[in-house]
């Protein structure tokens, strides 16, 4: 049983932390006390699964991982960024504590989001027949090479049951898809 410094347990697999939008609270949201308790305990909670030494703090190459259990979707260049263009050797050794962290996950959830229409204007570039497919292959390619580089079991993930028995993918459906994920 793993414990916190203070001694209590905390689940072992960050994948048993629901996924949220945290920051700021939807429309209808409890805005009480004890809705923001609660918001603040579980954001608090998130955190904790990552202090591996117990010290209430974690190094700054877990941020990004956090950010994303927390239903946030941050390019590895927004964390560094927000994290003040630490060097790899800071991003190993360096660590933060739970009141550093909030500001900087606002500062992701303002970040601006990719609109269906921007996902398909860029997969449109790959549509070289213009039918509304792009062929699996390229896409894998593209995926694995270019930006916030995916590894085979990423796209794999995200590719499952988008492929039709020509290898192709209508992409208007494959980017409803993902942003349903």
């Amino acid at each position: 049983k793993a414990l916190r410094g203070d001694g209590s347990a905390f689940p072992k697999k960050v994948k048993d932390v629901p996924t949220c939008h945290p920051i700021p609270p939807s429309p209808g949201a409890d805005h009480s006390v004890s809705g923001l308790q609660l918001l603040f305990s579980f954001l608090s909670e998130a955190f904790g699964l990552f202090d591996r030494i117990g010290d209430s703090q974690v190094a700054y190459n877990q941020v990004a991982d956090i950010m994303r259990a927390l239903g946030q979707n941050p390019t590895n260049k927004d964390v560094i960024k927000i994290l003040g263009n630490p060097s790899a050797e800071d991003m190993a050794n360096k660590r933060l504590n739970f009141d550093a962290f909030l500001p900087m996950l606002k500062e992701v959830d303002a970040l601006p989001k990719g609109s269906y229409d921007d996902y398909v204007e860029g997969l449109r570039v790959f549509d070289k027949e213009g039918n509304g497919t792009v062929m699996g292959a390229e896409l894998r390619i593209v995926l694995s090479t270019l930006g916030e580089k995916m590894n085979e079991t990423e796209i794999d993930s995200l590719m499952v049951g988008q492929e039709d028995e020509n290898g192709s993918i209508h992409y208007e459906a494959f980017v409803k898809h993902i942003m349903s994920v």
